[in-house]
């Protein structure tokens, strides 16, 4: 048995909550605002906590900040109106987890069984800056997956830990790292973000580190890099898994030491700065095939957070849709119909959330009156490789091989493209049935 503390202004909610949790053999204390919360936590053996976000008067974010001064217990939020701005706020400040009203009984027991082993934590103590709630809404979503990368967020953001922000491009990552940024300590710092695959490579140190007058052809002054231009901020690496494997061993080196020096410079400067990193590539791929240094793998991921890609998302699509349908729109009143979103969910999303809203954008500019229609909604083409993996040398190296490589790529698209009707891919192919079944055995795809 432990003692629970539940918080929450909704009188038939509470005692419905208080007689599930005495059903599972618990003690249970109510409270209906966050100052007899508190005075509970003062003179009751409280185990745990279950507060509402919603609260007349003070809310559940003040019970987590008043709370930590009395003394840590795990403490549960609860909330119907959850947001990525509210759950990173919830995990920064410590709660234990985030839950979106009605609780289920059995993701509650799960819940449970997971925070009451840990009666001796604490709550996460944090001096950052309060946040104004829109600040962090650039991050929407209420889907299951992207209320975990919002927990995420919020247990990493009071830390000065390395991040790896891993995802297709068009998820957005570099948001995911601005809002680490904006609930961090280094919030009233700068946020710099680079983008590693745009700067050429006999160009990307001297960006990074600086250098002094003198230190290369062509170097007429001083220039201070990006480390020092974040200083007492983040310096954001976009797209890391193509920075060059010379920089990756430099850039290890700054994460170890936190020191770095100029090019061309003899001293040796601290770093003042959370590095923050992120790529859309398969890096322990790279790291098999020599490309990337797997120290700098193992280095960077102490944190590592993973951003689904749209077509996971379920129901946070429509929510996006009408965000940037209502951003596009300026001020104009533009609804989509029921064509026109059945057309949007069918759709896979390959360039993920930038391709959204693009395809919002101009759909808004198409569409001359107060409806955006089915026929307002197109897609950009995939791009197409010119040749065998666009261009690049055959993998095996042999006419042979590549022949293969080449044979085998165009039947899966054949195959993909006709919804898995071979007679169609077969058309397609200019095969047989009998022949496509034959190289569908020579290739595995059978």
């Amino acid at each position: 048995m432990a003692y629970l503390l539940i918080i929450d202004d909704d009188l038939a909610f509470r005692s419905s909550l208080s007689e599930m949790l005495a059903d599972l053999g618990h003690h249970v204390l109510e409270a209906c605002h966050v100052q007899a919360g508190l005075q509970y936590l003062r003179s009751e053996p409280v185990d745990l906590v279950i507060t509402d976000l919603k609260l007349t008067g003070e809310d559940g974010l003040s019970f987590l900040r008043q709370a930590q001064a009395i003394r840590g217990v795990p403490c549960i939020m609860l909330t119907a109106y959850a947001s990525g701005s509210n759950t990173i706020e919830a995990m920064r400040l410590g709660a234990f987890d985030h839950l979106t009203k009605p609780v289920s009984r059995q993701l509650l027991m799960e819940t449970l069984q997971r925070a009451l082993p840990e009666r001796t934590g604490t709550l996460a103590a944090s001096h950052a800056p309060p946040q104004e709630e829109e600040s962090t809404e650039r991050l929407i979503g209420n889907s299951e997956c992207m209320r975990q990368v919002f927990k995420q967020i919020g247990l990493a953001a009071g830390t000065e830990a390395s991040v790896l922000i891993l995802g297709e491009t068009g998820t957005g990552k570099e948001e995911v790292a601005r809002a680490l940024h904006r609930n961090s300590q280094r919030a009233h710092g700068p946020f710099v973000a680079v983008n590693c695959a745009a700067i050429p490579p006999d160009l990307m140190e001297s960006e990074l580190f600086g250098h002094i007058k003198g230190a290369f052809t062509g170097a007429v002054a001083d220039r201070k890099g990006y480390l020092r231009q974040a200083e007492g901020g983040t310096l954001f690496l976009d797209e890391i898994g193509d920075m060059p494997p010379a920089l990756q061993a430099k850039i290890l080196r700054v994460l170890e030491a936190r020191e770095f020096s100029p090019v061309g410079a003899q001293t040796v400067l601290s770093l003042d700065a959370r590095i923050i990193a992120a790529t859309h590539r398969d890096l322990p791929a790279a790291v098999r095939s020599g490309q990337f240094r797997e120290d700098l793998w193992y280095r960077l991921q102490v944190m590592p957070i993973s951003l689904p890609p749209l077509r996971e998302r379920g129901e946070d699509l429509l929510m996006l849709a009408q965000h940037f349908l209502a951003s596009e729109a300026r001020g104009r009143a533009k609804r989509l119909t029921a064509e026109a979103l059945k057309k949007l969910v069918q759709h896979d999303w390959p360039g993920n959330i930038r391709e959204l809203r693009n395809t919002i954008a101009r759909a808004v500019i198409m569409s001359h009156h107060e409806w955006v229609e089915a026929e307002h909604i197109s897609f950009t083409p995939r791009p197409q490789a010119s040749g065998l993996n666009g261009g690049s040398p055959p993998p095996g190296g042999t006419l042979a091989e590549a022949l293969q490589q080449l044979e085998r790529e165009m039947i899966m698209n054949a195959l993909r493209e006709s919804g898995d009707n071979r007679s169609e891919a077969a058309r397609k192919l200019g095969l047989s049935r009998q022949q496509l079944y034959r190289k569908l055995d020579e290739h595995g795809l059978s």
